[in-house]
């Protein structure tokens, strides 16, 4: 099953309707949406390396406007949608603490939940419930989420080939290694943060 899935993603990654799949998950995952879309990136890139910036480029663009989605919960429906996407994730008691991030470090809270495996969407809601400045968030999530986006497309830009004949030859552990390590990382921010 995983490498018939694997197989349609790698296919899919011609189709004229990619990019618009892709942006739909970028968009969701940085407001609400718990998959992450590297999930779609990635085998994007590795099955098209050749697009590999525009892919980035609309991964980018689409991860902020859904940032400025995810800031409109937390800014106008913080008590209705806001908390229960924050209980979702685990963080909704944590106001305190997030709070005195965003007193002490400003922008770059919103820089290391961009950059970093953290949940986007958590930084995006707290970011509108604190009411940031929007236009600091939203240039700050802009250059946060390029960053990340752009180093993983330039990755497998360059080393796309290698990565894909690894990747199908030996599909089963990448995918345990994968998620062994984001569900990983999610639980080190989950006590660390």
């Amino acid at each position: 099953m995983l490498r018939r899935l694997y197989n349609w993603t790698i296919e899919k990654a011609e189709s004229p309707y990619a990019l618009f799949f892709l942006a739909i998950l970028a968009f969701a995952e940085s407001s609400f949406f718990p998959i992450p879309q590297e999930a779609l990136m990635i085998p994007l890139i590795v099955a098209a390396p050749h697009r590999a910036w525009l892919i980035a480029g609309v991964v980018t663009l689409a991860s902020v406007a859904g940032a400025a989605l995810g800031y409109a919960i937390g800014f106008l429906f913080y008590d209705t949608v806001g908390i229960q996407l924050l209980e979702f994730y685990g963080k909704a008691d944590r106001y305190d603490e997030f709070k005195a991030m965003y007193d002490e470090h400003g922008s770059w809270a919103v820089a290391i939940g961009a950059i970093t495996p953290f949940p986007f969407k958590v930084t995006t809601i707290v970011s509108g419930l604190l009411q940031m400045d929007f236009l600091s968030f939203i240039v700050v999530s802009l250059i946060g989420r390029g960053v990340r986006f752009f180093l993983i497309a330039a990755l497998l830009w360059k080393f796309g080939t290698p990565i894909r004949a690894f990747i199908e030859r030996r599909l089963g552990l990448v995918t345990i290694v994968f998620f062994a390590i984001l569900i990983g990382g999610f639980a080190v921010l989950k006590y660390a943060i």
